[in-house]
């Protein structure tokens, strides 16, 4: 029988605040109180997230001056350089237990890659992996980043899918220290500016996600997960 992949929409929510329900599901899944793989999906107000390879390059702007245009920053311990979330962007945080599916942090990373592309061909437009780059892409322009923990092989952090973000917010960083990048989103792509966009990314992620983890995705309803 195949595992589930539990789904729980979180709406729009502080980043703060899903940060610390990450960490406190992944000690969850370490110790075996939650039973399930899941997803996280969210929307965050506008804020600036600093992985362990951020260098000092990729952030022009003093934290203070990016509070004083609305947006917070925060240092976490994901992978990777600076990046960005914001309203218009999904954002899916993967609570894996690898010791159940494979303890390969490459192979967890393409999954995320390959779910993302899926979702992105049921959407109509065809996306790719970058060699030697971690994301999503589509014509030489950037789609998705990725940045992932892991502490005993259960993950956390996870993909930042752009779908009608506001794509101006990138120029106040280096997007994932990669210099000259292009930012895209969903909505650019398509052309389609319609409320029914978001919906639809979002169903498309969900399906690919399953099928790249090989999980059956299933909304939650029990309400336990806050």
């Amino acid at each position: 029988m195949t595992q589930r992949l539990l789904v729980q929409d979180l709406g729009r929510r502080a980043y703060g605040e899903v940060l610390d329900l990450q960490r406190t599901l992944c000690r969850q899944r370490i110790q075996g109180e939650l039973a399930e793989d899941l997803l996280l999906l969210v929307e965050h107000d506008p804020v600036v997230t600093l992985g362990r390879g951020t260098r000092p390059g990729s952030i022009p702007l003093a934290p203070p001056e990016l509070s004083s245009r609305g947006v917070e920053v925060f240092e976490v311990e994901r992978g990777g350089d600076v990046t960005f979330h914001g309203p218009g962007q999904l954002v899916g945080y993967p609570i894996i237990d690898l010791r159940q599916h494979r303890e390969d942090l490459h192979w967890y990373l393409r999954r995320l890659e390959e779910g993302l592309i899926g979702a992105l061909d049921t959407l109509g437009i065809t996306a790719g992996p970058n060699p030697g780059l971690t994301g999503v892409w589509t014509g030489g322009r950037k789609l998705a980043s990725i940045g992932i923990h892991v502490k005993q092989w259960v993950t956390f952090h996870g993909f930042a899918l752009n779908v009608t973000t506001d794509l101006d917010y990138f120029d106040l960083i280096v997007p994932c220290g990669i210099k000259d990048v292009i930012m895209t989103s969903v909505a650019q792509e398509l052309g389609r500016t319609d409320v029914a966009l978001w919906e639809e990314t979002r169903n498309a992620v969900i399906e690919g996600m399953g099928r790249a983890l090989h999980l059956e995705p299933a909304e939650n309803t029990a309400g336990r997960v806050r």
